[in-house]
């Protein structure tokens, strides 16, 4: 028996990295996986390698190994009849909605002053404005189910303690928290739970292999340290345990859960 038998969880960004480890454990444990992401390059300012089509069908190969069933597809969060459409299929294939994993996300970094309107306003699209239409989407199917249940939304440990040349990436995460915190309030009396997990740096492409985090370390490194040199950076299970103990404790609303090993708190 798994612990999310006959359940059903719609995750955005699913192609690899974090999105793509919370598919694999939720169809582990049981679940079927409704899943996104946009699979290709967002926008010509960003500088970690963007996920594939190919990564997001390897997703679909990964989730079916472990015995689970999916339906994924390539889109953008911040196409909202995408999301209903993909939402409604997913829902006559499997039935409900349970779960929202909101994942999808992206990151830019320049001085405020300095950042192109493209920097500010992709990122704010994308991070903000695309979740929000992820949530636009998948309440009304929840309720419609009227199963309860609850909606994690990764917001950052920038969504806390705001980082210098982040201003897009900071104003979109501390955005997500407003949005969770109002969100949690009106779902509370259907039964669904909203809260967020705020990641420090972690183990994917984003969080390792961007070209400009090296600079920005550098340059702006007494605003980025955390508590646990021995432990720099998460591992996406790290996150998906997160996940999973939100999606799952019946007493947690409107909580806001830092995987950071300590940055915000230096």
């Amino acid at each position: 028996m798994g612990q999310f038998d006959g359940q059903v969880v719609y995750i955005t960004g699913i192609a690899r990295g974090q999105g793509r480890n919370h598919a694999i454990r939720f169809a582990r444990e049981g679940a079927s996986i409704i899943g996104m992401d946009i699979a290709d390059r967002v926008a010509d300012h960003t500088t970690y390698p963007p996920a594939s089509s190919d990564d997001l069908a390897e997703t679909v190969r990964l989730v079916e190994e472990v015995g689970g069933t999916i339906l994924a597809r390539q889109g953008d969060t911040r196409d909202l009849e995408f999301q209903r459409q993909l939402l409604a299929d997913g829902v006559e294939q499997f039935g409900r909605l349970d779960h929202v994993i909101a994942n999808a996300g992206i990151l830019t970094w320049g001085l405020t002053w300095e950042m192109t309107e493209e920097q500010f306003t992709d990122v704010i699209d994308v991070n903000l404005v695309g979740t929000w239409k992820t949530l636009k989407a998948a309440i009304p199917v929840m309720l419609a189910a009227g199963n309860g249940g609850s909606i994690v939304i990764v917001s950052s440990c920038a969504g806390i303690k705001a980082m210098p040349v982040q201003a897009s990436y900071s104003a979109s995460k501390f955005g997500l928290r407003g949005l969770a915190q109002t969100a949690a309030k009106e779902l509370g009396p259907e039964k669904i739970r909203v809260n967020t997990v705020h990641p420090y740096a972690v183990h994917t492409a984003m969080g390792l292999e961007d070209t400009e985090a090296i600079k920005a370390f550098q340059n702006w490194g007494r605003h980025f340290p955390s508590m646990m040199d021995h432990y720099p950076v998460a591992s996406v299970d790290d996150l998906t345990d997160a996940v999973f103990y939100l999606s799952t404790a019946a007493a947690i609303t409107g909580s806001e859960l830092e995987i950071d090993m300590g940055a915000t708190k230096v």
